[in-house]
């Protein structure tokens, strides 16, 4: 008896690779993307999982996300779950990298593949990396289930909260400065650092995210504190600050004090390094020790991308700005290498 054919489902948000070309431009048409997959017969191979895809309506720029959306597709997928083996999200490539991290942070007790992929030329246009994209993000969800929000781009799987956008024009737009890929799709499929599972029928519980007040400010020499004092005047609940190298900052003057102040004022400081690659360690040198010293919290090696929408999710979930802190220092999806991880 032959095995059932895996199911997967579709949740097109928007984005380049269901667009059609028209005068001015290519723009978002409905039901284009599923009438250009129905004339490609590769996506029917009977090695190909069964599908289903669902189109939003309206379709969405993902310059457009906000925190609502990440909720509407994470609640999209909540009700499919049960009748569905693995989940492929289409976004577009702007903001790919926050919605894949913010998922990785919604969704609990995750036991199916969720993988986020998109194209940078529209599916139906000549040379399109639509097509490889989606193809192997539909075949990789049903015959290597990695039980996490991953993201595809250009061969490669990475975990979600490890992405960033890397390159505007290129196909090979995402990268994962921190973190090896889950998998490598070359003329083999190779596992690299995912962990393939049975697909299980566990219950997903979904957290509630709300908008949330959080700053990002990188540093520059010479940078003025009435910049951070401004920002904190407003409602704003965290600021992630984009510190030099290991995560450094002037040691003394009024930066440092614009800084403390906000921490007095329960504003939780969040250090991440503005280098590509790398973690932050407010230990190595005396301008990281001095912020250390007022209390500001380090982001190791987070994304950007994972720090913020991290800081949504918990502050969404928590009151206490202490546990807001203690579940930031925590390795919670992923994120973070600890220190036992990394190697010389």
């Amino acid at each position: 008896m032959s095995e059932r054919r895996k199911r997967i489902y579709i949740a097109y948000t928007g984005g380049t690779i269901g667009m059609m070309k028209s005068a001015h431009g290519y723009i978002p048409a409905p039901d284009f993307l599923s009438a250009s997959i129905r004339a490609m017969p590769e996506f029917y191979r009977p090695e190909m999982p069964e599908f289903t895809l669902r189109e939003y309506s309206p379709l969405m720029d993902s310059s457009d996300m906000t925190p609502s959306d990440w909720q509407r597709i994470a609640e999209d997928i909540r009700h499919n779950y049960q009748h569905y083996d693995g989940f492929v999200i289409l976004h577009g490539t702007d903001t790919m990298a926050y919605t894949a991290s913010a998922l990785s942070f919604m969704f609990k007790n995750l036991s199916k593949p969720v993988i986020v992929t998109g194209s940078q030329i529209p599916l139906a246009a000549l040379r399109s990396d639509g097509q490889t994209n989606l193809l192997n993000a539909l075949y990789i969800a049903a015959h290597y289930p990695i039980h996490e929000v991953s993201l595809f781009f250009n061969n490669r799987l990475f975990r979600g909260n490890r992405s960033t956008k890397a390159d505007a024009d290129g196909f090979d737009a995402f990268a994962s400065p921190n973190f090896a890929p889950l998998l490598e799709a070359g003329i083999d499929i190779e596992l690299v650092a995912g962990k393939i599972a049975p697909v299980q029928q566990t219950d997903l519980a979904v957290a509630k995210v709300t908008a949330q007040e959080i700053g990002v400010v990188t540093l520059y020499p010479g940078m003025r504190a009435e910049i951070i004092d401004n920002l904190v005047k407003h409602p704003v609940k965290a600021l992630i600050l984009l510190s030099y190298g290991v995560g450094n900052a002037p040691q003394g003057g009024e930066l440092l004090a614009s800084l403390k102040r906000a921490i007095a004022a329960d504003i939780i400081v969040l250090n991440c390094t503005q280098c590509f690659k790398g973690t932050v360690n407010m230990q190595g040198y005396a301008t990281g020790n001095a912020l250390a010293d007022i209390g500001v919290i380090s982001g190791q090696d987070m994304t950007v991308e994972a720090a913020l929408t991290k800081l949504h999710v918990l502050l969404s979930e928590y009151d206490d700005v202490g546990d807001v802190k203690k579940m930031l220092a925590e390795n919670l999806r992923g994120e973070l290498t600890l220190p036992t991880e990394i190697t010389e």
